[in-house]
């Protein structure tokens, strides 16, 4: 038996990371409802993992169900909102919960440790995306492609993971 650090034993030491898991789900279900990037593209990828990181971070009792999805869609929409500091939230509330680990004297959960990743991979990836701010009214440049710019994957997939919430 090994102890998981969070008062279960199993067996083969295996813990199964679900509550991350589920949190994917729910925001790949989300954006494909909204049909609104290919899958396989890395703006889709920076949705999904936004969206996960803010159904996982919300979810203060940890045990989110089918029938609270639809409860908590206001609370993710206004969460993901432009004018709200989602970025400030993510930290705090991975470093709560990083704090929470170390508190109990262990390692971040599997859980965890993936949400970490992920908030890793939206801080640390640049995607080439248009620059609205060298538009006069944000509005793309007739016949070109427009000025680009190197953005944080989190700018862009924030406000992809927000328009998927609004149309589910």
């Amino acid at each position: 038996m090994v102890d998981t650090g969070e008062g279960r034993a199993e067996p083969d030491g295996l813990t199964v990371p679900m509550a991350w898991l589920y949190a994917e789900y729910i925001a790949e279900e989300l954006l494909r409802s909204g049909d609104l990037m290919p899958p396989t593209s890395f703006e889709y990828r920076a949705g999904r993992e936004a969206l996960a990181l803010t159904v996982f971070l919300s979810d203060l009792e940890g045990e989110l169900s089918g029938v609270q999805v639809v409860t908590r869609l206001e609370t993710w929409r206004s969460l993901t909102a432009y004018d709200q500091p989602w970025q400030d939230w993510v930290r705090e509330r991975l470093d709560a919960l990083t704090g929470q680990a170390a508190e109990r004297g262990g390692l971040p959960g599997p859980d965890l440790r993936l949400a970490l990743a992920a908030w890793r991979w939206l801080e640390e990836t640049e995607l080439l995306a248009p620059d609205l701010d060298a538009v006069p009214g944000g509005g793309p440049v007739p016949g070109d492609d427009g000025p680009q710019r190197w953005t944080p994957a989190w700018q862009l997939g924030l406000p992809l993971s927000h328009l998927a919430i609004h149309l589910f």
